[in-house]
């Protein structure tokens, strides 16, 4: 190891003993005192034997030893130094020296006595409060300047100038090994810009910005929450990825990893997930809580994205129970281990079950009896159900007749659906399934309204595409980068609906809430999102420039666009400006049951084309895009 990297090495890893520290501010205090007589007299005369030197440094000492003591000005470590620590020192050493000065006054004016010179204490005073706070600030820059990683350290600018972008400054400034180096700070505020903040300029946010990190050979842009919405809204961030700089952003407050963690430690680099993420929304949570405290409630699908998630959420709100079925027995065992790990004080029920099992599923709602059913258990890859028809009626039409139907007899306060919105105008034998089920439970409900039975409600939930979920088309155009490529886009004009998995579980939840009965609730999915930019800004994220993007062709049953209402749907708002409900077309209970058995029947023997040609029958608007279906929609031309 060469010299210089031990002296490194030793400096960064030991911390002076306070035993130090405090004998260099009793020597610098010492000090002060002959400085100051040496300003004020004759070199020649303060050493003579009536010189009040020695007295002056002995008082002078003894009183500040004494609110060194008091002040602990002493117990900080000298490069972690603060303005905090600074002025600890300022009030020890001013509260010491008026000590002082009242002692001289009191003297002079009551017995006619100079006890210390009151020039001699007044320059002491300024002298030992310059050096001892330099000394501090000279060691935090030399321990800074030592730490700095010049060979992996990174140059930055903060985007943001209020309390997180000061925050993160000051955790940057104080990491024991130096990451990162502030260069500057962005704002778009006129008060801040062209000042100061902690030695470094404050930048417009303008068309000359990138230049100006280009100049400064600026690595990367932390960028605090109050600013994500510029970065989402234009350009500035493609010009970053161009040249080069990463983002690195600081999650809210709610989503940091833990309390004792802060500052630095909560960055993380910009994912595509962050720029496609919405204003955060806002649910009536003391209504959810008000449903779900103290209650049995059941999840289907509970180790799947939507499930588990919804089991975390629910956790939150202190049920009694939690019945969380899944066929996964692995991703289940996990939910397990999580929840045990988490809500410990939480009783729950991990039961691997097949919700089409129909006796099974009889037998855990007779020994569980929930109040409450979360059913998100479903197929939903579109072309593995175009291929396996007979599998989307057995698990997503039958499992759902079965519970909804089990949700009646046991007196289920309240069944909340998933759906989605290829439900809608559906052109695959997945969406038309989850027609089907959507069809068959609110026909349910209808029936049960008329009857005069409440004492169970049916709810519908429909919404698009979620960031992140099992399968989706991030993790797997993230999948492809990480391997060189090519990114697989099926088509240049194709879009969809994006929500994160927390926003769409948050507003399920609110949505079983609000429900009376029979509703099918949709919820706001912002604006669409073009497949081809979002393959081109996780390329420009990977950092990577040798990535090719391939188009493959729609996938059988696909179309280039999902709507969540059909032409002739309309909806009615809520008190959620988020959430509304849909008007769609009522079904007579007693002939969807009819048709429902006898596609279920011929689900039974696996004839494709049989069974999607009663699944049109059900569903009239299903026409089959891209699939060889299509031949069932020209049958009668």
């Amino acid at each position: 190891m060469k010299v210089g990297n031990f002296v490194q090495s030793y400096i960064s890893e030991r911390v002076l003993p306070i035993w130090c520290i405090f004998l260099l501010d009793v020597f610098i205090v010492a000090f002060s005192v002959l400085l100051a007589y040496l300003l004020r007299y004759s070199v020649d005369t303060i050493f003579l034997p009536s010189s009040s030197l020695g007295k002056s440094m002995l008082w002078i000492t003894l009183v500040n030893i004494i609110f060194f003591r008091v002040f602990h000005t002493y117990a900080n470590i000298l490069r972690f130094s603060s303005f905090v620590d600074i002025l600890h020192i300022f009030v020890s050493l001013t509260v010491s020296y008026l000590l002082l000065f009242t002692g001289c006054l009191i003297s002079e004016v009551g017995f006619d006595f100079e006890f210390l010179p009151i020039s001699t204490l007044i320059i002491s005073y300024v002298i030992s409060f310059a050096v001892m706070a330099g000394v501090r600030v000279v060691i935090k820059i030399i321990y800074e300047h030592l730490n700095f990683d010049d060979q992996h350290g990174t140059n930055v600018f903060i985007f943001g100038t209020r309390e997180y972008g000061v925050d993160i400054a000051k955790s940057i400034r104080s990491k024991a090994h130096y990451k990162y180096r502030l260069k500057g700070f962005i704002s778009s505020d006129p008060d801040f810009i062209g000042k100061i903040i902690m030695g470094v300029k404050v930048y417009p946010y303008d068309g000359s910005l990138l230049a100006k990190l280009i100049e400064k050979n600026i690595k990367s842009v932390i960028v605090t929450p109050y600013n994500m919405d510029k970065l989402k809204n234009s350009d500035f961030t493609d010009q970053l990825l161009a040249n080069n700089i990463k983002i690195l952003i600081i999650p809210n407050l709610s989503e940091w990893n833990n309390s004792n963690s802060h500052g630095i430690n909560q960055l993380k680099e910009l994912q595509i997930e962050d720029l496609l993420q919405r204003d955060t929304i806002q649910i009536d949570m003391q209504k959810i809580a008000s449903h779900l405290e103290g209650k049995r409630v059941m999840i289907t699908g509970a180790a799947g994205s939507i499930g588990s998630e919804i089991v975390r959420q629910v956790a939150s709100f202190n049920p009694f129970d939690l019945i969380l079925i899944d066929q996964a027995e692995t991703p289940l065992h996990d939910i397990r281990l999580e929840l045990q790990s988490k809500w410990m004080e939480i009783k729950a029920e991990t039961i691997v079950a097949d919700i089409s099992n129909a006796s099974r599923m009889e037998e855990i709602f007779k020994d569980y009896r929930p109040q409450y059913v979360f059913h998100a258990a479903a197929y939903k890859h579109v072309p593995m159900m175009e291929d396996n028809a007979s599998e989307a009626i057995q698990n997503n039409v039958a499992g759902t007749r079965i519970l909804a139907d089990l949700a009646v007899k046991y007196k289920t306060e309240k069944f909340v659906m998933i759906s989605t919105d290829k439900a809608v105008n559906p052109s695959n034998v997945m969406g038309c399934s989850k027609r089907i089920c959507e069809i068959y439970v609110q026909s349910l409900a209808k029936k049960l309204e008329k009857e005069g039975i409440k004492t169970t409600q049916f709810i519908t939930t429909r919404f698009g595409n979620v960031l992140g979920s099992n399968g989706s088309v991030i993790p797997l155009f993230r999948k492809q980068i990480e391997k060189g490529g090519p990114v697989t886009v099926t088509h240049p004009e194709i879009i969809r609906y994006f929500m994160t998995i927390p926003e769409a579980c948050r507003l399920v939840l609110e949505a079983g809430s609000m429900g009376n009965g029979g509703e099918i609730f949709i919820f706001d999915m912002g604006k669409p999102v073009k497949i081809l930019d979002l393959a081109k800004q996780m390329i420009s994220l990977s950092g990577r420039t040798d990535v090719q993007i391939k188009f493959t062709g729609l996938r059988h049953g696909e179309k280039l666009y999902e709507v969540l209402l059909n032409d002739k749907e309309h909806t009615k708002p809520t008190y959620n400006e988020k959430i509304m409900i849909a008007d769609v077309r009522e079904y007579d209970y007693d002939e969807v049951k009819v048709k429902i058995h006898e596609l279920e029947e011929i689900a039974a023997t696996y004839d494709q084309m049989k069974i999607v040609e009663k699944m049109k029958e059900l569903v009239p608007e299903y026409v089959s895009k891209n699939s060889i279906f299509e031949q069932l929609d020209h049958k009668d031309n």
